[in-house]
């Protein structure tokens, strides 16, 4: 009987605890892992601190490519909301879902065989649809037959326009302007030229939603308060 007890006690002892059965399975896994990160870590100069350099590098390649975008004020077309030298955030989701473009909003947009070469910056006064006039007898801009007030962002002592037009926007394009609009070339400016100096939407960057620098200028973006006024094309409010 004593012989029997203790083959039974050898026999529990001798099998894992369930931590231990836990430990082995996990463990190889685990371990595999670490291993893995620290052999690329070896292979780069630096080691650990180059790899966590180059995956944040990797991360915000991503941001820059599909989410937001920093973009630099090249001239004074926007000034006083936005100086030569600001730096702004543009939110390229903002049109990525079905959303448009609308009046009031400030966007970046790729203006090749539009307004010239490269990227521009302005305020999207007519959507698709939209009949734009310059000027009412108010002497404002006038959308869809409603005068907009564009006083809280026009550059001071400038008028809506010194050119007088009366557009109707095509669908799926978008006619903008400068806020300082004596020193702005833009849709008023390529009426004549191909694409009636408006912009397809599809070329559309994104929208400038916040500035970042200089810190003393950081700010958010928001659309003014004339434009939701406005009724829509079809005779609804935009």
């Amino acid at each position: 009987m004593d012989t029997e007890a203790q083959h039974t006690e050898r026999d529990r002892s001798s099998r894992p605890s369930p931590s231990e059965e836990t430990s082995d399975t996990e463990g190889p896994e685990g371990r595999s892992r670490f291993a893995l990160v620290s052999r690329i870590a070896d292979r780069l100069p630096g080691g650990r601190i180059s790899l966590t350099l180059l995956v944040c590098l990797v991360f915000l390649l991503v941001l820059n490519a599909f989410v937001v975008q920093p973009f630099q004020i090249p001239s004074g077309s926007m000034e006083n909301g936005l100086r030569i030298g600001d730096r702004v955030l543009v939110n390229k989701l903002a049109y990525r879902f079905g959303a448009e473009p609308r009046r009031g909003d400030v966007v970046v947009f790729d203006g090749t065989g539009y307004f010239g070469s490269g990227d521009y910056i302005k305020r999207v006064v007519g959507v698709g649809g939209d009949r734009v006039v310059c000027c009412n007898r108010e002497g404002r801009i006038e959308v869809n037959g409603r005068s907009v007030d564009e006083s809280t962002f026009l550059y001071p002592g400038d008028s809506p326009s010194t050119v007088p037009f009366k557009v109707v926007v095509p669908d799926g394009t978008l006619f903008v302007l400068g806020d300082h609009r004596s020193d702005s070339s833009d849709s008023r400016d390529h009426l004549g030229s191909p694409g009636g100096g408006m912009i397809p939407v599809s070329e559309v960057v994104g929208r400038a939603d916040w500035i970042v620098w200089p810190s003393a200028h950081w700010t958010r973006l928001h659309r003014p308060g004339a434009y939701a006024r406005v009724p829509a094309a079809g005779g609804g409010h935009g």
